[in-house]
This record gives structure tokens, sequence and C-alpha cells, in this order.
């Protein structure tokens, strides 16, 4: 499977745990920058950056850097000879070149490709929007903070906000999906490390990857909307608690998370 993943959210890690479930090994490619400006518009995350997220992710066993946007004959002949790609996937959303011709048409025509149900209710360009939103709203409650306790006022950055609120239903069966399902050993050493994990990104791998290395078993709390925001201030997060709870789940180094862990670590969550 192949793929941009800019600002990488849970529906690109849905689709990679379908395209997973599909086979044995998932290889998975990532578009170049060349090829995203070329085809979309400039990404705004780095390839390097890109990189680390799609690796960090537990369904993937293989990463192809710079993977071009359609998939060319000499292309799919290298996935089949040298990398033994039994299917080439994706989402049941169509993928158009700027000519209007399906990306995948080679991949169809030789019959080896498979589709998976693309996740609704969250994008890329939704969560551009979402920051754009945020940004505006935050900018609109500095300039007119005396007013915002008027009807008017507050209808008005409600409807500001609507156009970008996440339409995400959150269910038992999407966690347990991403979820590994297995609790620490008797005799495990146990990490637990907590944070907002908003817009997750490579510096997230990153740190999450350093704590799981100083134990057998990783425990990640996700701190609430309300806590993050009174933290972080108004605009935060843009992602809400359960979005980031999946971003988090879906990273290989996590074994298990708190969804709503208190800002501060207190004696009782010690002992």
């Amino acid at each position: 499977m192949d793929g941009c993943f800019d600002l990488m959210h849970y529906g690109h890690a849905n689709a990679l745990r379908q395209a997973k479930a599909l086979g044995d090994e998932l290889v998975v490619g990532v578009v170049s920058d060349e090829e995203i400006v070329a085809n979309k518009g400039p990404p705004v995350l780095s390839m390097e950056e890109r990189l680390a997220l799609v690796s960090g992710l537990k369904w993937v066993d293989e990463v192809i850097a710079n993977a071009p946007y359609a998939i060319t004959e000499k292309f799919m002949n290298s996935l089949f000879n040298e990398h033994k790609i039994d299917y080439i996937i994706h989402g049941d959303d169509p993928c158009l070149l700027p000519d209007g011709t399906d990306a995948y048409a080679l991949a169809k025509k030789a019959g080896r490709y498979k589709q998976i149900k693309r996740t609704e209710g969250v994008s890329s360009t939704d969560i551009v929007g979402r920051i754009l939103s945020s940004l505006k709203d935050t900018k609109t409650c500095e300039n007119h903070d005396d007013s915002l306790s008027l009807p008017g006022n507050a209808l008005k950055g409600s409807q500001s906000n609507s156009a970008h609120i996440s339409q995400f239903l959150p269910t038992s069966r999407r966690i347990v999906q991403f979820s590994n399902g297995k609790g620490p050993g008797p005799n495990a050493r146990v990490v637990y490390i907590d944070g907002a994990f908003d817009l997750f990104h490579a510096g997230h791998v990153e740190i999450l990857r350093s704590a799981r290395q100083l134990g057998d078993f990783l425990l990640v709390g996700i701190h609430t909307d309300q806590v993050v925001s009174e933290h972080r201030g108004k605009g935060h997060p843009i992602m809400h608690l359960h979005e980031r709870s999946l971003s988090v789940l879906a990273c290989r180094y996590v074994d298990e998370v708190i969804i709503g862990a208190p800002w501060e670590v207190t004696k009782d969550m010690v002992f």
C-alpha cells in the first residue's frame, strides 16, 4: 500500500491495519515530496517525518521511501519481483492523476489490486481546516474577549467551529482493533509516560520509542480535551481525546493507554 501520509492520523493507521489483515506482511510506499507537489500541492511534513510516522505503526513491516504517486509498469514490476508483493491495496475513494486517469489502473489490469474501506470522519485536509479554524477563533477571542458573553457573538464563535468539528464516533470495537490486547507479564517492568499527543508526529514516535526501551511494557496516559485546553490555551487540542488515543495506540512501541489521564501523577497512581 502507498500514500502521502501527510499529517498522519488514525484514518491512515486504520487503512494500514485493514491492509495488513489482507496478508502476512505489509510493505508501505511513502510518496516523495516532489511527487506530492506535482500531483497535490506541497506536503506539510517532510519525507523524513512521514517515514518516521509510517515506520512507527504496529502493522507496517517494511517501508519504501520515495514511491511514485502513480503505479507505473516499472515500479509495479519492481514490487512484484524484488519485494515479492502479491497485491497492491488502496482505499475505496478514487485516486486520480492530474489528467483524470486512475493511478491504480495498471494494478487493476494485472488482477493484483485489492480495495479497503476508507475511514470516515477525518482527512489531512480536514485537519488543516481544524488548525486554521483554531487559529482564527483564538485570534477572535483575543481581540473580542469582553464581548464573548453576548449571545450573538457566542453563536458566531460556535458557527466558525462547526465546519471543523470532528465527525469521529468512538466505539469499543475500534479501540479493540487498535489495541495489543495484552497486559504486562508477572515480572514485567512497566514504564509510564503521559501527554496530550495532539497532531501525532515524528517527535511523539521517538519519545515513545525511547520510553519503551526503558522497560518491558509501555503504558501511555492521554490527557482530556479540557485539561489540554486549560494548560495550552483555547484552540487546543486540535484532535479530540479518542482520536488522539487511537493515534497513540497505533504506535508499535505502545502496549496500553489510559484515556483521560490526569495532568499530574499522584500517589494513588504510583502505589
